[in-house]
């Protein structure tokens, strides 16, 4: 009969990237078990600095997810066709073609969202991993919807506050389909996953309190309550301020990076990869809870 083995405490430090959001983790070995005291550290960094970037992470797919199981249960993406194969939980990201067809969603993140807030449950989180990356671009941008609420002014504050808007997966999917060969039709049982979902236009954070705006260009499709020209007026308001240039990161990435965000609290955007350049990223996303 064998003992196990306790996790031995690491040796690493927790940076601060820049003044609108995000850290870095370096020094830390994802692939080895991870100290209940180390896990803590981790997980305060990630509600205070909203993105945390872990450096030089050479993990197996079944390393991520055990990683990002964690910080609770998995989602599995309503487009199965990009699945890692063995691994449903992984959402392959990549803009790669073999055999003439896509490996995975190349287009993911062309307009600024938070991950499933088309969901009842939108994501806690969703940790990317850097399998191979283009030589340029593929840049991931970030905006702090804390600091977007913040920044608000009271006027525009009282207005929204209490206000339902209406989210939905299928918003610019047609869209998308017409610019880009990687969405594939969706089946009706697909369809039938992403009904449209209502959620608070400002969010408080289930585990520190903040409020937050949560609105965004590529899932918001109305204003509950308000007339159609008010509603969209109102949210090209909201979707405009939220991405001012004061509460943006931008996440450059490198090689073997996991980037781990937190979509109660932010915005992201794929700033996009030339055609000639392979990008290859694996993508874990954990449940929410209901927003309040």
């Amino acid at each position: 009969m064998t003992t196990a083995v306790a996790p031995v405490l690491q040796d690493f430090e927790i940076r601060p990237l820049g003044a609108a959001l995000g850290a870095e983790i370096i020094g830390l070995d994802l692939s080895q078990p991870i100290a209940e005291e180390d896990f803590r550290r981790i997980h305060r960094a990630h509600l205070d600095h909203h993105v945390v970037v872990f450096r030089d992470q050479r993990i197996t797919p079944a390393q991520q997810i055990d990683f990002s199981r964690r910080f609770g249960a998995l989602e599995i993406h309503v487009l199965h066709q990009f699945q890692l194969a063995g691994h449903p939980e992984i959402l392959i990201v990549s803009n790669v073609r073999e055999n003439g067809k896509p490996i995975g969603l190349g287009d993911a993140g062309h307009f600024w969202h938070s991950d499933l807030s088309y969901k009842e449950k939108p994501s806690l989180g969703s940790l990317l991993h850097a399998r191979e990356l283009p030589r340029e671009g593929g840049d991931t941008l970030f905006a702090n919807m804390h600091a977007a609420w913040d920044a608000l002014p009271a006027d525009l504050q009282r207005k929204v506050e209490g206000l339902k808007a209406e989210h939905t997966y299928l918003a610019k999917y047609k869209e998308l389909q017409r610019r880009s060969p990687w969405r594939p039709d969706l089946t009706p049982e697909q369809i039938a996953q992403v009904k449209p979902a209502l959620q608070p236009v400002v969010r408080t954070h289930p585990e520190t309190g903040r409020k937050a705006l949560f609105v965004s260009e590529h899932f918001t499709t109305k204003i509950v309550g308000l007339p159609e020209g008010e509603s969209r007026a109102l949210l090209d308001e909201l979707f405009a301020h939220s991405v001012k240039p004061e509460f943006v990161y931008r996440h450059q990435w490198r090689e073997h990076d996991l980037v781990f965000w937190d979509n109660r609290s932010l915005m992201h955007l794929a700033a996009g990869t030339p055609d000639s350049e392979r990008r290859v990223m694996y993508r874990t996303t954990i449940e929410g809870d209901l927003p309040y």
